[in-house]
């Protein structure tokens, strides 16, 4: 596939998430997809693997988080990689405490579909916002 190919595949991943449009995602990313998002003291932190840990991490993402402000992202990419970079403002529901995140998706593709995401978060912003015991921030 060509590169302007892969960013659009990108960006309509990233579109469907947004209206929870779980039909054209699972059209869009392989069936042996995996999500890696580093990082420990957080829901969704951890390697999630296939269509059931896509479904299962968007599923905790939609009740742990709400994102409040995205910016629109940067897409950049060579051949079967895309690049997605941005920032997000938003709040973690069961603390109701707020976070920024600058953020890096690191995505590979294989015949126009998904086939790994490495998100790189602040994930002490993350964690941080994630705990219990956490005062809520303006």
């Amino acid at each position: 596939m060509s590169t302007e190919t892969n960013v659009q595949t990108v960006k309509d991943f990233f579109a469907a998430v947004g209206r929870g449009d779980r039909d054209n995602l699972r059209a869009l990313v392989a069936e042996e997809i995996e999500w890696i998002i580093p990082g420990e003291g957080w829901p969704l932190a951890g390697t999630h693997i296939g269509h059931a840990g896509l479904e299962d991490l968007l599923q905790k993402a939609s009740k742990e988080m709400e994102i409040t402000s995205p910016e629109p992202p940067e897409f950049l990419a060579q051949g079967d990689r895309v690049m997605v970079v941005g920032f997000a403002k938003g709040k973690v529901k069961a603390t109701n405490s707020t976070f920024e995140d600058h953020f890096v998706f690191a995505i590979s593709l294989r015949n126009g579909r998904l086939t790994n995401i490495r998100e790189y978060v602040d994930t002490q912003a993350l964690a941080r916002a994630s705990e219990m015991d956490a005062s809520p921030r303006p």
